[in-house]
Order: C-alpha cells, then structure tokens, then sequence
C-alpha cells in the first residue's frame, strides 16, 4: 500500500453542502434561513437563555442556599446494613461494593444511625452520625474514620 493509494471508506466522506447557490440546489434564495426577522439576518443571534425580551426562566426561579459545586456527595449507609457480615469484619467501601449493599462508591460513604447493629465489626467509613458512632461501640466494634 502506498500513499496515494490510501482512501477513506465508501460513504464515510460526505460532499461540502453549499448553501445559497441558486434555486435548483434545494437551498437557494433565503439558504435555509426563512423570510426575514432576527435569526434571518447575519449576525443575528440571541444568547443562550434569552427569550425575547421577557424575564428568563433563570431570574424568574428564586434562588435558595448555597450549590458548591465542588463537593464530594458520600453515599449512605444505615446500621442495619452491618448485619451482612460476620464478627470481626472490617467493613469497607469494597466489602460493601462486593456483598451488592453500595451499587458505586466514588468518594466514600456515611454510616447513619438507623436500625440496630448487632455484629461486632470493625467500620471504616468517610464519615459516621453520632449514633452510628455510638451504637457500633456499643456492640464492641470500632468506627474508624478514613
């Protein structure tokens, strides 16, 4: 195979669509643009989310609190949860991921206080409620935080 013998494959190349060039191309006259008004003309474009003059859906909704856009949502976890697995477990992220109780982990997960645990097991979760924390003590296991 040489250089000049190289092609695209049949159909992957399209011929360069010229708008405007007379009636008989199906695109002539107004090129694809209707009869007048602003979108008609060149250079004529509204911005994204302009509507026409009216107040725009963006400043019509009031805005609430605060939307950090960098944050890192853990998933949950109840105590109930815990029971899946044996004394002396140490329950992680992949256990949970392995055992089907977390279907994906990505930055970590909390452990809440509902339900009873009743398996000694050692929890290392991203971040715990105080009765998690206080409820896995009970029962002898240990809440560390990762």
């Amino acid at each position: 195979m040489k250089l000049n013998e190289l092609s695209p494959a049949a159909g992957s190349v399209r011929e360069a669509y010229r708008k405007g060039r007379g009636a008989g191309s199906g695109n002539g006259k107004t090129g694809g643009r209707g009869h007048k008004g602003q979108k008609a003309r060149s250079g004529g474009k509204v911005r994204v989310g302009f509507e026409g003059g009216q107040m725009p859906l963006s400043r019509r909704i009031p805005k609430r609190g605060f939307n950090n856009i960098f944050a890192k949502p853990l998933e949950i976890i109840n105590l109930s949860a815990l029971n899946a697995f044996e004394d002396g477990e140490i329950v992680n992220a992949e256990a949970l991921l392995a055992k089907g109780i977390l279907a994906k982990c990505e930055y970590g997960f909390k452990v809440l206080g509902n339900g009873k645990v009743t398996k000694k097991v050692t929890v290392q979760a991203s971040a715990f409620s105080a009765s998690a924390k206080e409820a896995i003590e009970a029962v002898g296991g240990k809440a560390e935080v990762m």
